[in-house]
């Protein structure tokens, strides 16, 4: 099975800029997960999404990097039947000209 998240939007504290480091800025992150499925085995993609807005604006990251491998990690610790995990976080506003972000994936 896979999971599709796309477009999951809030405001987090995330990057190394000064002004990035106190004011909240949006972010959106696309996620994918591939898992085994199996009778009452399934991933909640409602629990992930809010999971990952909850990390994203507790851990107050600085590097997009840090984040992607910080919750991959987490994500595979709470579902360990993830199998594939394609995580995605984007800047919308950080640049006028451009949408830019980082993504990470991972085959288990």
């Amino acid at each position: 099975m896979r999971i599709h998240i796309k477009d999951l939007s809030f405001e987090a504290i995330v990057g190394i800029l000064e002004e990035e480091r106190h004011t909240p800025q949006k972010v959106l992150l696309h996620v994918k997960i591939d898992y085994d499925y199996n009778e009452g085995n399934f991933i909640n993609y409602a629990t992930v999404a809010l999971f990952l807005e909850e990390q994203m604006q507790q851990m107050r990251y600085t590097l997009l990097e840090d984040a992607l491998e910080d919750l991959s990690q987490k994500l595979k610790t709470l579902y360990p039947q993830i199998s594939k995990l394609n995580l995605k976080i984007l800047k919308p506003t950080i640049l006028s000209n451009a949408l830019v972000g980082v993504s990470h994936s991972i085959k288990y």
